[in-house]
């Protein structure tokens, strides 16, 4: 008999894909631990029986990336290092079926909605009284904040709701207690992220709702940054942006998803807007919040997307000059209407097309940040590496956007907000100094 198994079990989970899975890895945390079982998140340390991966299964890479990590856990497995593997998350949900067959060594595998279902494993309960409850798997000072799942949008190139489920938000209360219980717990700044922000409430009070939630979550004592992820251009609710610009603690920034800006591909990829509509509302955006920091995300290579699609895309991008901006290469999926259009672009074209478009991006945001040099602002220290402080403004989100780069002989607390002067600047970062 190995004598790991008279040990308790000690539980490792291993969060791939978005922040929303990073959500779920921590509720699950929680969970665990309200149970009494030791758990610990992306441990590097084998001292753990049982490991879980929440995986992800939205793009051709985050697949590669879940199946490599599952192969390496069952790996461990046959080593004698693990006693059981766990998977759950989008990949599970969507192809758990085939994968059973290709990797019967994994011990179960779990949707995205059956957290319950794991808790059964190990023998656990479902503590409801737990909302909000949740072991935060990023720094103390900031975190995730999920207030609703799933996705009604029906966008071709999209299985997320194939995955997630259609549109549930959760109440105004429930997300303020667990705000609540975040800022308890030592958080500053929260991230709202949902697969669709600006439905939120459709559901459940008959109309859109975010800026009555953002109203409500600006008035708790110790949130100090408020910011928005993933909200979707069509039907754009403005009232968000009233609320934005009177409230002290709400980041001037937004997360908006474009895709693109040719009509053929926005009629192509079912995104509800027109060319102009997208030019309309940057602009509308921009007057209501000056100096508002715009992020988006594009997708390049998608089914006949022509040269003249892509210098459309680049144009746009020296016109409106967007703030921050991240790029995908298209990824066939199955089960979704863009599906049945001819993929004929190679890996190798597409990939082309996102560096030739980032490329545009690039200049543009070395020029923005020049123009910060000299300039004061308020930033948040994330972290200390290599003898450097890493901050980061109301701007900029965590990991995808830029940072701001400190070198000061005087001690920084990690969470504390400060303020700097922009010194140098790069094309992605800056250089500043305590003032």
């Amino acid at each position: 008999m190995k004598t790991r198994t008279l040990k308790k079990d000690k539980v490792n989970i291993i969060t791939l894909g978005c922040s929303k899975n990073m959500v779920d890895s921590e509720v699950l945390s929680g969970q665990l631990s309200a149970n009494g079982i030791k758990v610990k998140h992306e441990s590097e340390k084998l001292d753990h029986n049982i490991v879980v991966v929440n995986t992800c299964g939205f793009i051709d890479k985050a697949k590669e990336e879940s199946v490599n990590t599952i192969l390496e856990q069952v790996e461990l497995k046959r080593d004698g290092k693990l006693d059981k593997v766990y998977i759950t998350g989008c990949l599970s949900e969507r192809y758990r079926h085939d994968l059973m067959k290709e990797i019967p060594e994994v011990d179960a595998w779990f949707g995205t909605m059956e957290l319950p279902l794991i808790l059964k494993q190990f023998n656990a309960d479902y503590k409801a009284e737990l909302i909000g409850e949740r072991m935060l798997a990023t720094p103390k000072h900031y975190a995730y904040l999920k207030i609703s799942e799933g996705c009604n949008r029906t966008c071709s190139f999209c299985a997320i709701p194939l995955m997630r489920g259609g549109h549930v938000s959760k109440t105004i209360e429930e997300v303020v207690a667990e705000a609540k219980k975040l800022v308890s717990m030592g958080v500053k700044e929260v991230m709202l992220i949902a697969q669709e922000l600006t439905y939120y409430g459709l559901d459940i009070y008959k109309k859109r709702a975010l800026s009555e939630l953002l109203k409500h979550l600006s008035d708790v004592p110790g949130l100090h940054w408020i910011r928005l992820h993933y909200a979707y251009p069509s039907k754009f609710p403005l009232d968000i942006l009233d609320v934005m610009r009177e409230r002290d603690n709400i980041c001037n920034y937004l997360d908006m998803p474009l895709q693109h800006i040719s009509g053929n591909m926005l009629k192509a990829m079912k995104r509800q807007m027109e060319t102009q509509e997208i030019y309309d509302l940057v602009a509308a955006i921009r007057d209501k919040v000056p100096g508002i920091a715009i992020r988006s995300t594009l997708i390049a290579g998608f089914p006949g997307e022509t040269r003249d699609d892509v210098e459309q895309l680049k144009q746009f991008l020296e016109e409106v000059r967007l703030d921050r901006v991240g790029i995908f290469t298209y990824s066939h999926e199955e089960n979704t209407s863009a599906y049945d259009l001819a993929d004929t672009l190679t890996s190798e074209e597409k990939e082309a097309r996102a560096q030739e478009i980032m490329e545009v991006q690039q200049e543009i945001s070395y020029e923005k940040n020049q123009e910060r040099i000299g300039q004061e602002y308020k930033v948040i220290v994330d972290k200390l590496e290599a003898g450097r402080y890493l901050a980061r403004t109301e701007f900029d989100s965590v990991e995808v956007d830029n940072e701001v780069i400190i070198t000061s002989e005087e001690e920084l607390p990690i969470g504390d907000f400060v303020n700097v002067r922009i010194t140098k600047a790069y094309d992605y970062d800056l250089e500043g100094e305590v003032v």
